[in-house]
């Protein structure tokens, strides 16, 4: 008799009781929209990560384009940007009007900074530098090059919530940086996002941009008009995030290590099954920046692993295990191949390794019978 598994899906969010006793608490509060809950996330956000400032938004991508602009960053503007990543990264900068200026990563998946030295121009407003898969990018290079030139750096944190570089979490440090708490990550509140900083003058634009441009702080407020009067300073963005959302981002941020501590064990297990397999390169710490492992990027190295990346994920899918691709790279896809006219041969390293890489499941809800699955399948195709 064949019994039948459960299809083992990529990722899942862990959420528990008190989650959902949050958000019944925030329901019953009457307060469904931006309110009490959303300022406690931010501050309980800013203690855990080590910064004066946390404003809480609708997405990361939204985090990132009112970064772009609390800088005013536009048209003729030019922002330097790693091609190997979610296309929100360049796609805000689009809508900035501005120019991404797509550039290679290195053999660690992060952005390459001798690329991005020579990707440096005249134009260059912003870098947008990704900590890819939850390790900290060579972020002290690139603020080197970044200072050198006057250049700001919005650190895109999307994978990294609790990462750290230099015994210092990721978001403390540097000018801005903007993080995601979509379901896959590794904590989440459904949707959402938080940009972190600690220069206040930033924090006020960026409070300001996130809700239509409007300020309430006016010359003219008396007791009549003090309650309901409100400026429209510049077109902003609706960008706040729910009290609802900001309930479950308050008990999962206070999960977060527990998370992160699992999500180190899974990748310990990979690590240890895989690593007599050829053919094969594993993920793994760098010095001064121990990984997260928001996710498990592994390469198949074509012609020398048993079978190709591609047919190793149909194997693992008939198989009942999903898996993903992180990413294909920007300028593989028809928008900005068509916009910019980007050669393969420009980004050697992404354009090798998106033919290489495949994300395993790993999330801290998987059970030891789910790890032992996953190892099992992949040693049953590549041993």
């Amino acid at each position: 008799m064949v019994i039948e598994r459960p299809f083992l899906p990529y990722c899942a969010p862990s959420v528990g009781e008190e989650e959902i006793a949050e958000v019944v608490d925030s329901i019953r509060s009457g307060f469904l929209s931006a309110g009490p809950k959303a300022k406690r996330f931010e501050e309980d956000f800013a203690a855990y990560i080590g910064v004066e400032f946390a404003i809480a938004v609708n997405s990361c991508t939204s985090a990132l384009e009112i970064a772009l602009a609390s800088l005013d960053i536009g048209p003729g503007d030019e922002v330097i940007v790693p091609t190997l990543t979610f296309c929100a990264t360049a796609n805000v900068v689009e809508h900035r009007g501005a120019t991404p200026v797509l550039i290679d990563v290195d053999w660690d998946l992060q952005i390459d900074p001798n690329a991005l030295g020579a990707a440096v121009s005249p134009k260059t407003r912003a870098i947008i530098p990704v900590h890819y898969g939850g390790q900290a990018c060579n972020l002290d290079r690139i603020l080197e090059i970044a200072d050198a030139r006057r250049i700001p750096v919005i650190q895109d944190a999307a994978h990294a919530a609790g990462a750290i570089i230099g015994g210092k979490k990721i978001g403390s440090e540097g000018l801005v940086t903007a993080f995601s708490f979509y379901p896959s990550k590794n904590m989440t509140t459904g949707e959402g996002g938080m940009l972190t900083t600690n220069d206040s003058s930033l924090a006020n634009r960026c409070r300001q941009l996130r809700l239509h441009g409007i300020s309430r702080v006016l010359p003219h407020i008396n007791e009549v008009n003090g309650l309901w009067a409100y400026d429209v300073r510049e077109p902003g963005y609706k960008a706040t995030l729910t009290d609802i959302q900001a309930a479950i981002g308050i008990q999962q941020l206070r999960k977060l290590d527990k998370f992160i501590a699992r999500r180190r064990q899974i990748a310990t297990r990979y690590t240890d099954s895989f690593s007599d397999i050829a053919g094969i390169v594993l993920p793994g710490d760098l010095p001064r920046r121990p990984h997260t492992h928001h996710l498990y990027p592994l390469r198949i190295i074509r012609g020398e692993a048993a079978v190709n990346r591609d047919d190793l994920m149909n194997r693992l899918y008939e198989l009942g295990i999903a898996t993903s691709v992180h990413y294909i790279p920007l300028h593989r896809h028809p928008f900005y191949f068509n916009k910019y006219g980007h050669l393969h041969h420009d980004f050697p390293v992404a354009d090798r390794v998106a033919q290489e890489l495949v994300s395993l499941p790993l999330y801290p809800a998987m059970s030891d019978a789910d790890i032992d699955r996953v190892i099992g399948a992949l040693r049953d195709t590549l041993v």
